[in-house]
């Protein structure tokens, strides 16, 4: 048997992980992680391509072939340098990106087989290196100065696309500020992904290594009120800005009874449970009302966290509701079997009508029954109501998970700035809008997506902008 057929007989492992019966109680991460034995079995299935194009389904062009191979040789912290001469945020990225969309999807291993298990040998080699460092070394860097002046350059948010973009231009000499409007940096890593899918204290080492490259973060800084991007260019001297503000303005239906208290939008929800702690009530202070029944409307990884959240939270029943199938949900797998395992119950072709409440609480939520009619611009069939298939669920907190979209606070504040019908901002695949100088990407420029591309996003404008700085060449 030669080589090549040794590595497909070897199965994919398995990633052990907390018995659905016991995480449910509590909000400790669900998945535990690989060992180094087998971390270093899953990186000799890698068949080592010559032509390795799983890269090319990865939004950040990780050198995977190379970082497994030194998995499998155990030179675990040659594989995170590795990793991070492309990704400053490997814990992170091994959490939460869909892998299964993207680079392993391209897995040549996974045309009759198991592709690799990518996403988990990250992971393994992010929280390995952490478990090995001894020193706080920071790393070297050189500096852009024109003159004898340092060239600033400054990042408005601190989520996924503004802490890449920032490492990167940081890793090209830069001096980078970021400015970011919450109390605690890291975007929707640290407010809106629960902590059983990734844990705050993974979030907040990974933006440790950023500052470590020399980058300062400001918090309590609402750029738009406190400073505008004018200011920020043209009195405190940054010769270019990017923006990544992300998509934090929820999404409501529009139907009666969304006012009803009980209910929240999953923005607000998880903020309340991530970032202010509400599921440790009264040991913090923010609370979160507690229920036996919850619904929540959405069938999105957004959808799916909050779910999990609530009956974490103690509820008997949590129904996920939504208008297609099972088939149609743009939730990543992995999460839609970790909820089913949990007991969340989901209601296919569903879709809510009215919230109707008592004593100003809601008390139940009326549907109406769906089925799939034709292809619609989004790729899947749209789903049609069912006249007179109404029905009500008894039911004492809603969330509503249907999506978000991007606060204006900012963006209302650049004049000229060219935005898109839904308030997005435009840009070019570079960064570029069409105010010179100023590059913006993540969700504020796509709507709202997955962490990996908006790091992407990210890293292309963080090279952009340093031809831009370095030639003055705009558009």
């Amino acid at each position: 048997m030669n080589n090549e057929n040794k590595k497909i007989k070897i199965p994919r492992v398995k990633m052990p992980e907390q018995p659905a019966g016991d995480r449910i109680k509590n909000f400790k991460e669900v998945e535990l992680g690989l060992s180094e034995h087998q971390a270093v079995e899953e990186s000799l299935r890698c068949l080592q391509c010559k032509k390795p194009i799983c890269i090319d389904g990865c939004p950040v062009e990780i050198d995977i072939k190379s970082f497994i191979k030194l998995i499998s040789e155990k030179e675990h912290k040659k594989a995170l340098d590795k990793i991070r001469e492309k990704n400053a945020l490997p814990a992170i990225c091994g959490r939460v990106c869909p892998q299964e969309d993207q680079c392993e999807k391209k897995c040549v291993l996974g045309i009759k087989n198991d592709p690799v298990a990518i996403g988990k040998l990250e992971r393994f080699v992010s929280d390995f290196g952490e478990k090995e460092k001894k020193d706080k070394n920071k790393l070297e860097k050189s500096t852009h100065t024109s003159g004898d002046i340092v060239i600033k350059t400054a990042v408005i948010g601190a989520g996924p696309a503004g802490l890449t973009c920032a490492g990167e231009l940081a890793k090209l000499g830069y001096e980078v500020t970021i400015f970011e409007a919450l109390h605690k940096a890291g975007g929707v890593l640290i407010y809106g992904i629960p902590e059983f899918r990734l844990p705050k204290s993974v979030v907040e080492r990974e933006i440790e290594y950023v500052k470590s490259m020399g980058v300062e973060i400001i918090l309590n800084s609402v750029i738009g009120k406190t400073l505008t991007v004018d200011e920020l260019m043209d009195k405190y001297r940054y010769k270019s800005v990017f923006v990544a503000t992300g998509a934090g303005l929820p999404y409501f239906m529009d139907i009666p009874g969304e006012n009803l208290n009980g209910v929240y939008s999953a923005n607000e929800y998880l903020t309340r449970s991530n970032l202010m702690k509400a599921y440790i009530f009264p040991n913090w202070d923010t609370p979160i009302k507690k229920a036996r029944k919850v619904a929540v409307i959405g069938g999105g990884n957004v959808a799916l966290d909050s779910a999990r959240t609530a009956k974490r939270l103690g509820a008997e029943n949590v129904y996920l509701i939504y208008r297609r199938g099972e088939a149609e949900m743009p939730a990543r797998i992995e999460e839609i079997h970790h909820a089913k395992a949990e007991g969340i119950e989901m209601i296919f072709l569903a879709n809510p009508v009215e919230i109707i409440g008592e004593n100003g609480w809601v008390k139940k939520i009326r549907c109406i029954k769906m089925e799939l009619g034709e292809i619609d611009s989004s790729g899947r069939r749209r789903p049609v109501p069912l006249k007179g298939s109404e029905h009500d669920i008894e039911v004492e907190v809603v969330v509503m998970a249907i999506g978000q979209g991007p606060n204006p606070l900012l963006t209302s504040s650049i004049p000229g700035l060219k935005l898109n019908k839904k308030g997005n901002i435009e840009a070019d695949e570079a960064g570029r809008t069409n105010k010179k100088g100023v590059f913006a990407g993540g969700d504020i420029v796509s709507g709202a997506a997955t962490v990996i591309l908006a790091m992407g996003a990210g890293r292309v404008a963080a090279h952009c902008m340093d031809e831009y700085i370095k030639t003055g060449s705009w558009l």
